[in-house]
């Protein structure tokens, strides 16, 4: 990568595995330029402090949005672009997961789980794609639960099938224009997303993931980045999500049965 490289625009870039690729991004290049999306102003703007205090030669700028919010998303970009020019890299990561079982949450909070999470990243798309050059690269970062069903996420898991076959149809459908696709799926990752996650869990969910290993955002981060250099379509972090993708049709009926018995054993 050199001085001549677009700048990198990621929403959901104030905390999690937004942050952690806008720094390992940052580490990458001579001097780069960020654009960093997100909701929260004064944590995009700590988000800024930490990467310029540990690389000086970033030109970061942040821009306060709602990624569901089509038309803010149009102008926001469009500032964006100003202030830092078109982007060859694009990583979108803004997510929410607000677990629950599909007839507890109310409708509006399965709306906006979806609207953020598949819609904001169409949104985005929409935005940025045309003013793409070959050679640029879109990531989108879904998550293992977007490969199988499981208890407690009746809003959170659909969002991410969906967004997982939006990945699948920009893939064909931006490749005659050179502009590569990279699809993210991470197990649960130690970020302020799952700390606040955490406690609104159902007893089965937590049941279902206890044991299994949680990565860190810069592990995560570093795979997506890899995986979107090169050119691939699909990034799996740790061997259990691999074995998920793998081996789902032999898997998923072991995972119902489980499922079905913790729902007996713990009376949900």
């Amino acid at each position: 990568m050199n001085n001549a490289d677009g700048s990198i625009f990621i929403s959901g870039g104030s905390s999690g595995i937004g942050l952690a690729t806008a720094m390992a991004y940052a580490r990458r290049r001579k001097k780069p330029r960020l654009g960093l999306f997100a909701r929260d102003k004064a944590r995009l703007d700590r988000a800024a402090e930490t990467i310029c205090a540990e690389i000086p030669t970033a030109e970061v700028r942040c821009f306060p949005l709602d990624v569901a919010d089509s038309e803010r998303v149009a102008t926001t970009v469009s500032q964006a672009v100003t202030a830092l020019g078109a982007p060859d890299r694009v990583v979108l990561a803004a997510g929410i997961t607000l677990p629950g079982r599909f007839d507890a949450n109310s409708l509006s909070v399965q709306r906006e789980v979806m609207e953020i999470n598949y819609f904001g990243s169409l949104n985005m798309v929409l935005a940025l794609a045309p003013l793409m050059h070959a050679g640029s690269r879109i990531a989108l970062v879904g998550s293992a639960a977007g490969l199988i069903g499981t208890y407690g996420y009746g809003g959170y898991a659909p969002s991410k099938f969906a967004l997982r076959g939006l990945a699948e149809v920009l893939r064909v459908e931006l490749a005659a224009r050179g502009i590569s696709v990279t699809l993210c799926l991470p197990p649960d990752t130690d970020t302020p997303m799952l700390a606040a996650e955490l406690p609104l869990r159902p007893a089965v969910t937590n049941r279902i993931a206890a044991g299994a290993p949680v990565l860190s955002a810069s592990v995560v981060a570093n795979a997506l980045l890899r995986g979107m250099e090169a050119g691939r379509f699909l990034v799996l972090p740790g061997l259990p999500v691999k074995l998920l993708y793998l081996f789902g049709p032999w898997v998923a009926p072991v995972a119902r049965w489980q499922q079905r018995r913790l729902i007996r054993k713990l009376g949900e």
